[in-house]
């Protein structure tokens, strides 16, 4: 089974995949109107421009105000974090939310999820990435004609349907507007008077108009009046351009306005902006106060040392169902590493970082099976790229190559969610194929990964690993390992149908297990063997099992394995014919794996309840489900005959399309494949017959009213104001105001966007 957590924890998101604005956008107009336009006939964009400038901030405003022209989502794809281009398409899987769990390349995942979809990714900050980046962008869209990319980089990516806009800085009358809001922000009272608008205006103006730069300043309001501040910032620009304002590039502007900000830092604060800035992903006070103290900075002095570097905007706050985090932006992290590196102390943090990250994942291992297993599985996708850092960081120094093989062994659960199953995997193998010597370190991290090589349904490699695994087990007298590889070869005998096989395998495993007193090992030994039992026809047994998982479960306060037994008992209960029963163990099953995001359980949950409604006469309901579980299997890439469960998938199949017949049966199954997920999960836990809300990418119910509605669908026909207002006998100021309301009730801020939203209303019906 698999204790998984929704999907990876990033900002809030509204319009699919883009972070919240937690500040006003100022200005950019042209620039906006710009992008949009280039996008409509172009299929990649690029934003180039230094950095500081905006690039991001300008390229999510645009993907937000076009989401409604992009009914399968617009993705924020942010790369400044990436170390490797090898983490590039794992993280579009990522931020994709593609459930791609086959052993297949990942991007062909990307390529299949993408081909056939009408969306907007926006890759971010692409300048440390630019042969993968264009290569990936290529291959995409070549695959996918209904996607457009947007992209920012410091320079273009050379491909050949590329088209480029540079950045400018702000207008002098925008960054003017921009200083005052961010000041507002400290100072609520904040206006350019007379007696200050020359000081803010020069202030701008010494900035270049650089955003990032006019927000670092403005901040120091709360200590300088405007004209004290620009005094400041004139005299530091003279020092560190030798007095030659005519020398001063934009990046060098930036560079010396973070410079300055460094210098206004007492030396704790230095030395906490320095340490902070080996985190990838942001941090937590906890891992502050664990890896950035000591040698000058006390413990409890971290808390009030990150106020400060709050008040300076060098850390941003960031609320997370974890608790608060906080982040730097790139920029600032680099400036922090480069004054790390330079201290002569960048080893000895990065062994605390890695240090710190190795206990988290030990720490997570030992809260797998109990009341705390959730919040632990989602603090440990928060802390994902830290997690990653800190591997690479072990697998890149030959000394650490076995500490870093235990740890990716203890995040297995961390591994087998919806995302992060080939990374671990490759980490895995990587570690492996290193750290050859026989220890229960490499025995334990052979079963991990044949685990993971299993759900890839890479059976050889499992069959490969588990034998080696069993021999160190046995010369190293380790029953633990022995238990486990039990368990999984019996997982690789039900592939095969081998039922006797894979009963006597878990017997076994189970007996282990117990012996050991390992409740998680016990729990999914109960599990499979419940399901194997199931497949042979002894439901009795098979019951008994499910329900001695439950109580061993309840007696551990632990849900997730709690899930997967429900799972189990459910379709034992249903093979002797309490349908009821056996449907309601499936929902409340559903339920949970659902706030979990494990796809593979929700699979299994929604094939049960296929079976169910077939067995109960409701067809329609059974082929829109069987038409779900379609489009989710060729997602996740995860076989069913793993399980012991193909045969019931095949006879519901083979029983529902002869009660409808082949027209009838095709339909509903299409139905429920075109249905959004989230659609889809609701529509199985409740009972109506067939689907009943239409599938649609754009919502059925519109908040138009009828004339708004009748000038709308004239507006798509490509009328004037002045033909608008003709054709309905108003007056072409009415027919004005009218637009007015459709843009500001829909959301939208162009006529094309009304046109296009009616017609795809048109086209879904």
């Amino acid at each position: 089974m698999n204790a998984t957590v929704s999907s990876p924890e990033r900002r809030r998101l509204r319009g699919g995949g883009l972070p919240v604005e937690g500040t006003s956008f100022v200005g950019r107009r042209q620039e906006v109107a710009d992008v949009k336009r280039m996008l409509s006939g172009a299929r990649m964009v690029t934003l180039t421009g230094a950095g500081g400038v905006g690039k991001t901030r300008l390229a999510a405003h645009v993907a937000g105000d076009v989401r409604r022209a992009f009914p399968d989502g617009v993705w924020l794809v942010e790369l400044a974090e990436l170390a490797t281009p090898e983490l590039l398409v794992q993280t579009l899987t990522e931020v994709l939310e593609i459930r791609a769990l086959s052993a297949r390349p990942q991007l062909e995942a990307v390529v299949e999820h993408l081909r056939d979809k009408r969306a907007l990714v926006v890759l971010d900050n692409c300048e440390h990435l630019l042969p993968a980046c264009a290569m990936i962008t290529e291959r995409l869209l070549r695959s996918a004609p209904g996607l457009r990319i947007l992209v920012t980089s410091r320079q273009p990516l050379g491909v050949s349907c590329e088209r480029m806009l540079p950045v400018p800085a702000l207008a002098d009358s925008d960054a003017v507007r921009l200083f005052t809001e961010r000041a507002r922000a400290v100072l609520p009272d904040f206006a350019v008077t007379v007696d200050n608008r020359e000081a803010v205006e020069r202030i701008c103006r010494r900035l270049d108009g650089i955003p990032l730069a006019i927000e670092l300043a403005a901040v120091r309001l709360r200590v300088l009046s405007a004209q004290q501040l620009l005094d400041r910032l004139d005299d530091r620009f003279r020092l560190l351009t030798g007095g030659s304002r005519a020398a001063l590039p934009r990046h060098q502007t930036l560079r010396a306005l973070i410079d300055w900000s460094y210098g206004l830092c007492g030396d704790q604060e230095r030395l906490l902006w320095a340490r902070a800035s080996v985190f990838s992903g942001g941090l937590d006070l906890e891992a502050a106060e664990r890896v950035c103290a000591g040698d000058g900075v006390r413990r409890e002095e971290i808390a009030d040392l990150v106020s400060a570097l709050m008040d300076k905007s060098i850390l941003v706050r960031e609320e997370h169902p974890t608790g608060v985090r906080y982040r730097m932006l790139e920029t600032i992290r680099q400036f922090g590493q480069d004054r790390l590196r330079e201290s002569g102390t960048e080893r000895e943090l990065r062994r605390r970082y890695r240090d710190y990250y190795r206990w988290l994942a030990a720490e997570g291992r030992e809260r797998v099976f109990g009341a705390s297993q959730v919040a632990w599985a989602t603090r440990l996708k928060v802390e994902h790229p830290n997690l990653r850092a800190a591997l690479e960081h072990c697998f890149a120094d030959p000394r650490e190559v076995r500490t870093g093989l235990d740890m990716a062994g203890d995040l297995l659960y961390h591994w087998i969610t919806s995302y992060y199953l080939g990374e671990g995997r490759r980490l895995l193998d990587r570690g492996l194929a290193t750290a050859t010597e026989p220890s229960e370190v490499r025995a334990r991290a052979l079963w991990v990964d044949s685990w993971l090589a299993i759900v890839q349904a890479d059976i050889a490699s499992a069959e490969r690993m588990l034998e080696e695994s069993r021999v160190l087990g046995e010369r190293l007298g380790l029953p633990s390992v022995r238990a486990y590889v039990a368990l999984f070869s019996g997982m690789i005998a039900m592939h095969r149908r081998e039922a006797e096989s894979a009963v006597a395998l878990y017997e076994e495993a189970v007996d282990l297990h117990r012996a050991a007193e390992d409740p998680v090992g016990l729990a999914l030994a109960l599990i499979r063997l419940s399901l194997a039992h199931s497949f042979r026809g002894d439901l009795p047994r098979a019951i008994s099992l499910g329900e001695e998982c439950l109580r061993l479960c309840d007696a551990h306060e632990e849900s997730s394995h709690r899930a997967w037994a429900m799972m189990a008992l459910g379709i034992a209960v249903w093979s002797q014919g309490h349908n009821h029963r056996a449907a309601l163990l499936e929902k409340e099953s559903l339920r949970f794996n659902r706030s979990l995001g494990d796809p593979l359980g929700m699979g299994l949950n929604l094939e049960a309840l296929a079976w169910i409604a077939a067995g109960e006469g409701r067809y329609q309901r059974a082929a829109s489900l069987l038409g779900v579980l379609q489009t989710l299997w060729k997602a996740i890439g995860a076989p069913l005959s793993g399980y012991g469960l193909a045969g019931y998938h095949d006879r519901c199949t083979a029983r529902t399309r002869q009660a409808l017949g082949e027209s009838a049966f095709r339909a509903a199954l299409t139905k429920g494949a075109e249905l959004l997920f989230e659609t889809a999960l609701e529509y199985a836990l409740r009972d109506s017959e067939p689907v009943d809300e239409p599938v649609d990418r754009v919502a059925r119910h519109t908040p138009l009213t009828r004339r708004e509605t009748e000038i709308a669908q004239l507006v798509a026909e490509g009328r004037s104001n002045k033909d608008i207002a003709a054709s309905l006998t108003i007056a072409q100021r009415t027919a004005e105001g009218h637009i007015e309301h459709i843009l500001t009730k829909l959301g939208f801020h162009s006529r094309t966007e009304i046109a296009d939203w009616m017609r795809e209303r048109s086209r879904t019906g």
